[in-house]
């Protein structure tokens, strides 16, 4: 955090914002907003343990093997600043369609790590964990 706490609750606020910006480009499979919110080394771990990249799975949500039918925050969205880089974390309401089976709705643990350069925040790393309960 920084010595502005003013300031870091308005970065928190836009990484709030800028995070549910994503799922619903990633729902609407909305390259042109998806891709520019994801760094060029952007990685997710999926819940199976898979690493995919940006083009992996970017590619893969236009190409229709991967369709979102719901992905939201479930609750709040838990942010930690430090400097250029934070750290959200949220509980998600994830319903998926990947290479043509249907992932029915379920909740998941999301942590994902973002980095501000010149300015712009981007995704980095993502990784998704199911809740088994």
């Amino acid at each position: 955090m920084s010595r502005d706490p003013q300031a870091d609750m308005e970065q928190a606020d836009r990484l709030r914002d800028l995070e549910r910006i994503r799922l619903q480009a990633l729902v609407r499979a909305d390259m042109v907003v998806a891709g520019a919110l994801h760094a060029e080394d952007f990685q997710l771990i999926t819940p199976m343990g898979a690493a995919l990249s940006k083009e992996a799975y970017l590619g893969a949500i236009a190409a229709g093997d991967m369709t979102y039918r719901t992905f939201e925050p479930d609750g709040e969205i838990a942010v930690r600043l430090a400097g250029d880089m934070a750290v959200i974390r949220y509980r998600s309401r994830l319903e998926i369609i990947a290479d043509g089976h249907l992932t029915p709705l379920a909740h998941y643990w999301h942590t994902d790590l973002y980095q501000r350069t010149a300015g712009t925040w981007q995704i980095v790393w993502s990784q998704a964990t199911a809740i088994r309960s």
